[in-house]
């Protein structure tokens, strides 16, 4: 049973995880010989310069940096840039200034995320329907219509969720890197000598001999590495050793196969390098390759998508982003989310995307900027934990960051020229969503602020009930109010003593704290304060989650009595109060005009609060106040 459910893990990790990097071949080398930036001839020396350097780009980025040593940084056993970033945050806490910056780089690199998750679907989607080109050159016309249809049903399946079609996901995408490893192996088998190219002597060789080229090239060879992120992002549905275990069984070596066999072809018939993939199959099977790419590309843009609800989500609970409406897809599986907003913006970028470039050639110049970023990014933050919470030496920390610093950095200079021919949209995007997740994050520490100068002390205010200051009626029933803390009084229920000089008989102030790792046991979710005033009824209780649990407060109240509350709850009956604020922006100091008016209308637009909190719609009261800031 443990060997058939480690089986099992595998199988779904190559499907889920590697559909990334397993569709880069269908355009990395042909943007290697093909780009504007990159003039590489289809030369011998050429050749196996460029195809050693792509198998030791994939052995250094993937095997040895994110395999062997980045996916040691686990946060709970979850991985990527969030997990990095809550992270470095708990090092912030003993280091407030430095943390902060490298919490900014971290979001900055979560923001390139989402440049490249728009960019992947396009370019992927776009290379495998460009087959049809090889098949009969008269259907050119058909790609970008085609294309955007695939991409337009791709979208709109998503909020169906992806469970039921994610079972297909393993086997279809070991059946992709057979077809990899078997056509790029029969034209290894007609021209062996293509294997000296696994030699990394052609690869420095090339940069000596046309060191302008062999730099420029970089700038494609990277998209062979997209993807790598993935593979670290995903480690928390997986675990660690299934997905080692896949890439190094059957992942790395059908790439590997693959790009020796494109670079033999090349060699054969430097014409091919239009469609180096395509070309490798004899043409009988050209129709069904198209077909097998273009259900790998779509695979490969589901996992890119996912990926953008998930870091939405956490970005959310981390406080970077307001509550925005997220749907549980599956009964069973708690990661499998769908945020509709999130959703139909990358759609429209996308669709945007095929009509603009058009072509793959011309997307793969936008794409590398953003796996670049992120690559680089990645690192300086693993390196922060080595040093801070690992407590390695200086000296071999900063050698370890040098030396693949020194490769993330070769990558993004050779990116640098693509900029003004589409690397700027990937930025732009990064630049738009950096500065909402910095702007939530600032306006919630003012917002807060102003808040509590507003709310008062709790205590001072149930002190002064006791002191019949603010005489109340004492009703059936029990009222929750959700607040941040205890140590305020929320706004709801000042406003229900203060104006309709009522109080219920059980008054519970729920505080929802999310903590920075993944997952809160159920034994340490809930906290019960009395608060010390005596059986007055008014309790408080602290509600903690990770960043991937599901905020039910509900559900979490149903088992107050168990951790110590001592009046029990009918949660089933119970009223729930919430506090609405209207935020009004002022010139006061602490953020810029435009922030302020941007922090305002985010506020207007996050989700409801009932609905994020799971409560029940017929029992929420909300109260309106207003806030200056």
């Amino acid at each position: 049973m443990h060997r058939a459910g480690t089986a099992a893990l595998t199988l779904g990790a190559l499907g889920i995880v590697f559909g990334d990097i397993g569709t880069s071949p269908l355009y990395a080398v042909q943007a290697i010989f093909t780009g504007d930036e990159s003039p590489v001839s289809p030369t011998r020396g050429d050749v196996f310069g460029v195809i050693s350097l792509v198998v030791w780009a994939v052995t250094i980025v993937v095997s040895i940096k994110y395999l062997t040593l980045i996916m040691r940084a686990d946060n709970d056993g979850e991985g990527g840039i969030m997990a990095l970033i809550a992270l470095v945050q708990s090092h912030r806490a003993r280091r407030p200034l430095a943390g902060l910056g490298l919490v900014a780089l971290g979001v900055f690199g979560a923001s390139l995320f989402y440049g490249d998750g728009m960019i992947t679907p396009a370019i992927s989607v776009l290379s495998a329907v460009e087959g049809l080109e090889l098949v009969d050159p008269g259907l050119d016309h058909l790609v970008v219509p085609i294309a955007l249809a695939i991409i337009s049903g791709l979208f709109l399946v998503q909020r169906f969720g992806t469970g039921a079609v994610g079972r297909l996901f393993g086997p279809v995408m070991a059946g992709w890197f057979t077809v990899l490893a078997l056509t790029g192996l029969a034209e290894i088998v007609q021209h062996p000598g293509i294997l000296g190219a696994l030699s990394p002597h052609h690869a420095v060789a090339f940069f000596l001999d046309r060191p302008g080229v062999a730099f420029l090239s970089l700038g494609a060879v990277v998209l062979t590495v997209t993807g790598a992120e993935a593979l670290y992002a995903d480690m928390g549905h997986f675990g660690r050793p299934p997905i080692r275990r896949a890439w190094f069984a059957v992942v790395f070596p059908a790439l590997t196969l693959q790009y020796l066999g494109q670079g033999a072809l090349v060699l054969r018939d430097p014409s091919a390098i239009d469609h180096p993939f395509f070309s490798l199959a004899p043409q009988w099977a050209r129709i069904p390759l198209v077909v097998l790419a273009t259900v790998a590309a779509i695979i490969a843009s589901q996992a890119v998508i996912s990926g953008a609800f998930s870091v939405t989500r956490q970005a959310m609970h981390l406080g970077f982003v307001p509550r925005i409406a997220i749907r549980h897809t599956s009964a069973k599986e708690v990661g499998q989310v769908y945020a509709p907003a999130i959703n139909w913006t990358v759609c429209a970028a996308v669709i945007a995307l095929v009509i603009g470039f058009g072509t793959s050639e011309r997307l793969a110049s936008a794409y590398g900027i953003a796996v670049t970023g992120t690559l680089a990014i990645d690192t300086i933050l693993f390196f922060v934990v080595v040093r801070t919470l690992w407590k390695r030496s200086l000296p071999l920390t900063l050698a370890g960051a040098a030396a693949f610093l020194t490769v993330d950095l070769a990558f993004f200079g050779a990116n640098v020229p693509k900029i003004p021919h589409g690397g700027w949209f990937p930025l732009a995007i990064a630049a738009i969503v950096f500065t909402v997740l910095m702007t939530w994050q600032r306006g919630r520490k003012l917002i807060t602020r102003e808040r509590e100068e507003e709310e008062g002390s709790l205590r001072d205010f149930i002190q002064s009930l006791h002191d019949d200051e603010m005489p109340v009626e004492r009703v059936a029933g029990t009222a929750v109010f959700l607040h941040p803390s205890n140590v305020t009084t929320p706004l709801a229920l000042r406003a229900n003593v203060e104006h309709n000089h009522v109080l219920h008989h059980c008054v519970v102030i729920v505080s929802v704290e999310v903590e920075r790792v993944p997952h809160v046991p159920p034994e340490d979710r809930l906290f019960v304060d009395e608060l010390g005033f005596g059986d007055d009824g008014i309790s408080h209780v602290k509600a903690c989650f990770g960043y991937l649990d599901r905020p039910d407060i509900p559900a979490i109240l149903r088992t107050a009595e168990l951790h110590g509350l001592e009046r029990p709850i009918d949660v089933d009956d119970a009223s729930y109060f919430l506090s609405r604020m209207t935020i009004v922006p002022t010139r006061a100091p602490g953020m810029r005009p435009w922030r302020k008016r941007l922090f305002a209308l985010m506020a207007r637009n996050s989700a409801n609060a009932a609905e994020y909190f799971h409560l029940p719609g017929d029992r929420v009261v909300t109260v309106g106040s207003r806030v200056d800031f």
